[in-house]
């Protein structure tokens, strides 16, 4: 195999990130696709749009492990089903 020039290397490389960031970008939508999917078993229509992304961010921000460990430590309260709230 002969040996590359320094531009054909940089070339090379320069190819190789741009697939690289591509598979990065691809596993992070399926990720976030699989959390979408979650969702839809969720009773989220509960929520404001406002709230839920407020919800979602915080708990991104914070981490899973502080944001399940905040929630669990709150009172519960009886369900109420949507069409009986006040």
């Amino acid at each position: 195999m002969p040996k590359l020039t320094d531009r054909e290397r940089l070339a090379d490389l320069e190819a190789r990130q741009k697939k690289i960031a591509q598979d990065i970008l691809d596993a992070r939508r399926a990720l976030r696709g699989k959390y979408v999917a979650m969702l839809a078993d969720m009773e989220i229509e509960r929520l404001s749009e406002r709230e839920c992304r407020d919800i979602l961010a915080h708990a991104i921000r914070a981490g899973g492990a502080a944001s399940i460990a905040a929630l669990k430590s709150l009172p519960a309260q009886p369900h109420v089903e949507p069409d009986k709230r006040p």
